[in-house]
């Protein structure tokens, strides 16, 4: 029962939550934790740069019909399934919501989960080391244009902003790049260290949630959204992942890939990043700081959503392999 339960992290977004609820962050204060919250995050990106070897890179980067596949899941299939959602009456799901599905929806991959599980799983390790950074530094580009042609095609507001791109590229990309032309030197340091630049990575992200929510409470977020709101989105990010799950896993299968890479793909390509979302709301709504708590909460639901249905999976494919080392009797196919 213990992987059905939320992680560590996960409880820390909700505590993150509660106390920007109750003592929200304003005025100078607010200035200074912002800038603090930039830093934070380029010091974030500029790890993911420096571990992310460059045989690994080479390794991976050969399989592009796996790669291409997982790029159409993530930035192609979900948002047209986001752009479904808009179907959805206003009485049940709110404009400000549907506007967090959307951008949900076009964010790419989680890197460290979907590799965690694939090796779980039994995958093509090196592919979804690939894939999953692929995918996020595609994102960096795809996902504020993205945002920008579907809020303006569905009348949500809003459209493709240059200032978006640009913060993103500055504070996300160019702090990737730096980490990955000094790799060869510090990449073996940082990758034996994670434990103890763990507080980096999910600190840096709650410092955003802490923000981001902090305004959004000033603004009245918890008097705008009810019991109902919430259990709308959780029923769609349900959805959605049970769709793409369901797309990625028998899709894989139907266009011959083997079991590895059907492993690989299923999570790589379900699979959204809050580590990479989160920041970039900051940078594509920064003109709507009210509503970025608001935007950023489908996306923080679905995180736990999604770490849950696929520890469920990839046990299953775990337990799979392991009866077809042992020669037992194979569990049903997932």
């Amino acid at each position: 029962m213990s992987r059905f339960l939320p992680d560590r992290f996960t409880i820390l977004l909700v505590c993150t939550v509660i106390l920007a609820s109750i003592l929200p962050i304003q005025g100078q204060w607010a200035e200074s934790f912002g800038v603090a919250t930039n830093i934070a995050i380029g010091l974030l990106f500029f790890l993911h740069g420096a571990r992310l070897s460059r045989d690994v890179v080479v390794a991976g980067i050969l399989h592009w019909r796996l790669h291409l596949v997982i790029l159409l899941t993530t930035f192609v299939i979900f948002p047209l399934l986001g752009l479904a959602v808009g179907f959805i009456p206003e009485s049940i799901l709110s404009p400000s919501l549907y506007t967090g599905i959307l951008f949900l929806c076009v964010l790419p991959s989680t890197v460290q989960s979907s590799i965690a599980f694939t090796s779980m799983a039994g995958g093509n390790v090196p592919a979804a080391i690939c894939a999953a950074s692929g995918s996020n530094i595609f994102g960096m580009f795809l996902t504020p244009i993205l945002v920008g042609v579907l809020l303006s095609t569905t009348g949500s507001g809003g459209g493709f902003s240059w200032g978006a791109l640009k913060s993103i590229l500055l504070q996300l990309l160019l702090p990737f790049v730096v980490g990955q032309v000094l790799q060869p030197w510090i990449g073996n340091w940082i990758r034996s260290n994670k434990k103890l630049l763990a507080p980096i990575d999910r600190g840096s992200i709650l410092m955003v949630v802490y923000l981001a929510f902090s305004e959004a409470v000033i603004e009245g977020l918890w008097h705008t959204f009810s019991a109902s709101d919430m259990a709308a989105v959780i029923v769609v990010d349900m959805v959605l992942l049970a769709i793409v799950l369901c797309i990625t896993m028998f899709g894989s299968r139907a266009l011959g890939f083997s079991k590895e890479d059907e492993i690989t793909i299923t999570f790589c390509g379900s699979k959204k990043s809050l580590a990479s979302g989160v920041p970039m709301a900051n940078a594509i709504f920064v003109s709507q700081s009210s509503s970025v708590g608001a935007i950023v909460l489908p996306l923080m639901l679905f995180h736990q959503i999604q770490l849950m249905a696929c520890a469920w999976i990839a046990q299953r494919y775990a337990n799979r392999l392991k009866s077809q080392n042992t020669g037992g009797t194979a569990p049903q196919p997932i």
